[in-house]
């Protein structure tokens, strides 16, 4: 029983080819039933006397069922019956780059529309998509250098954290591309790889950067290349608040492109230099640089990847004493059985092959790439991502309740934001409040909170003008019926003559408005539209002084609809900051160097 629970069929769609078997042998059976050699020659009365009818009989019925077990074996084999998985060693080649983008505030020039870096972000972008093997590491750079992500095969990742890289996130302003080489062939070192390639994408380095970065690189098995950002005419540097940068003398800074220092470097062994181009030749130019420069030799990961082992060869042993028998009886159908033995199905193995290369985490990426975050929050084994798809498709409730497994700082916040989403304000405040206690100095966690406390004040101003409203209805009610009654008292008092009545509603009902009473009584037409309309606003009036919830319902419909708007209003306002985590990551690590008495001082902050 063990053993059929753990049973896998490697290429199942085979066992399509039982159907036609199934067929074929009661067409068979029914055909060897019905005919044969000699009876279509022979009198059927004289037959049984020239005939062993029974012996022919069992012949035919060992070969058909012989023909069939064939059939059905080859198909099983075929389908790759499976009933144990055995470890296999992934090996990849050893191929690392490291990625080293300049985040200095001369990247916010718009000499290259829309900015320096923006098209630097989209080069790397396009570069992640055309590596596919090696491993790849990211480090950003301004006054100081920060690793953004080690080295990983998982480019997808990388592609995610660019976009939030901006020049506003470094805690310390300046371009300081020794750090950052530094850092990066620390990344290569650390790994153990010897060659590598460093890409440098900048808009510019100092002469002492220069001389630092050689020194550095004298004797390393790695290679830089060097990507020039800008143009030589350059463009100011906007800032957030509006205006532009200026120096110390108050004059606005317009840096341009200088490439003598970026061709300096190029003049190290096996390195290049070469302004961003608008195509892609820059990019091949570089990945070209890095099959030369790498080894190609492959690395065996220290993970490994369970594979099904085929057992179908024990289902062709089985179905060879039997295809032999049918070869010396001259069948024709062992030919075919060894074609279908000898055919594959590639389609259907690759993708039994993909799923076996990809763990649950990377099939929720993928699909999270696709666009499907309902999938993904499936898919994903990790709380944190899977709470992050759910919250990307709309289930911030769920999210909420995977949060909840992080206690970190983060978790706290990200547990925040969904229950927030999710219109649960306190539970979000209070969520919030846990995120400060373990990180007092982060920024966006106060700002939400803020944001969260005002709008529950709102709420709570809008439940009290509310209650006010509902203690005041009451008196206007009684106040209308009480005004209903002396209306019914001052009708009951007037005389009532029926032929009149018809003539003149206006006298029956003192709630007619003042243009219907001066119309002219001598136009008979134009008095019986008027009694009609009186008629009816009369109707309407009365029925609007026994009914008076339905004005209360619509106000409080208002106020659920303002509410909803308000809330709507606040959502907004929540920062949507990816690059909040970074940024906190960086500040710390640029404490922890002051500390330690590691900064630099740079003259140029941009």
């Amino acid at each position: 029983m063990s053993l059929l629970q753990e049973l896998h069929l490697m290429r199942p769609e085979w066992l399509w080819a039982l159907i036609p078997a199934i067929g074929l042998g009661i067409w068979l059976w029914i055909a060897r039933g019905r005919s044969g050699s000699w009876r279509s020659v022979i009198d059927a009365e004289l037959l049984p006397y020239l005939i062993n009818d029974s012996q022919s009989r069992g012949s035919g019925h060992w070969l058909l069922l012989a023909l069939l077990i064939c059939w059905c074996l080859a198909v099983f084999a075929a389908a790759g019956p499976s009933w144990r998985q055995l470890p296999q060693p992934i090996h990849q080649k050893q191929d690392a780059m490291v990625l080293m983008l300049d985040l200095s505030y001369s990247m916010k020039a718009a000499d290259l529309a829309p900015s320096r870096i923006d098209r630097a972000r989209q080069k790397l972008l396009d570069l992640l998509s055309e590596r596919r093997e090696g491993v790849t590491g990211l480090v950003a750079y301004a006054g100081d250098a920060h690793i953004v992500t080690p080295l990983t095969d998982d480019n997808p990742t990388i592609a995610n954290l660019l976009p939030a890289l901006n020049p506003d996130m470094m805690p310390v302003p300046g371009s300081d591309a020794d750090a950052a080489v530094s850092l990066a062939v620390s990344l290569l070192d650390s790994a153990g790889i010897r060659g590598g390639q460093l890409l440098l994408v900048t808009d510019g380095v100092s002469e002492r950067a220069v001389k630092a970065i050689q020194s550095r690189l004298d004797g390393s098995t790695a290679r830089l290349s060097v990507l020039g950002v800008g143009t030589a005419s350059g463009a100011p540097i906007p800032l957030p608040g509006g205006g532009f940068l200026k120096d110390r003398e108050g004059a606005i800074v317009i840096p341009g492109l200088d490439e003598g220092p970026l061709r300096e470097l190029s003049t190290l062994p096996g390195s290049q230099y070469q302004r961003m181009q608008i195509g892609d030749g820059d990019i091949q130019q570089v990945l070209t640089q890095s099959a030369l420069t790498n080894s190609s030799e492959t690395l065996e990961l220290e993970r490994s990847a369970d594979t099904w082992e085929d057992q179908g060869y024990w289902f062709v042993l089985l179905l060879l004493p039997l295809a032999l028998g049918l070869f010396r009886r001259g069948t024709l159908a062992s030919v075919a059985l060894a074609g279908v033995l000898l055919m594959d199905s590639p389609g259907a193995q690759a993708q039994v092959w993909d799923s076996l290369w990809f763990t649950p985490d990377q099939q929720g990426q993928r699909a999270l790439d696709a666009g499907d975050a309902a999938r993904a929050s499936e898919l994903f084994e990790n709380s944190d991502w899977a709470g992050t798809a759910a919250y990307r498709s709309g289930d911030f409730e769920t999210a909420a309740e995977l949060f909840d497994s992080n206690q970190s700082s983060d978790g706290w916040y990200n547990r925040g934001n969904a229950l927030a989403r999710a219109g649960d304000l306190p539970a979000a405040a209070e969520a919030y409040r846990e995120s400060l206690a373990l990180t007092p100095e982060r920024e966006d966690a106060s700002e939400n909170l803020a944001l969260v406390e005002e709008l529950m004040r709102q709420e709570e101003q809008q439940q009290e003008q509310q209650n006010n409203q509902d203690q005041q209805d009451p008196n206007q009610d009684q106040e209308g019926e009480q005004q209903q009654q002396d209306a019914q008292s001052n009708d009951s008092s007037q005389p009532s003559d029926d032929n009149q009545g018809e003539q003149s509603d206006g006298q029956e009902s003192p709630q007619q408005s003042p243009p219907q009473e001066q119309e002219p009584a001598s136009q008979t037409d134009e008095q019986e539209d008027g009694e009609n309309s009186e008629q009816e606003q009369s109707s309407q009036e009365q029925e609007g002084q026994q009914t008076p919830q339905p004005d209360i319902d619509m106000s409080a419909l208002d106020e659920d609809i303002e509410r909803d708007q308000a809330l709507e209003q606040w959502l907004r306002r929540v920062p949507d900051d990816p690059s909040g985590l970074l940024r906190e990551k960086f500040r710390y690590e640029s404490r922890q160097r002051q500390q330690r008495g590691e900064t630099k001082n740079d003259d140029t902050y941009w």
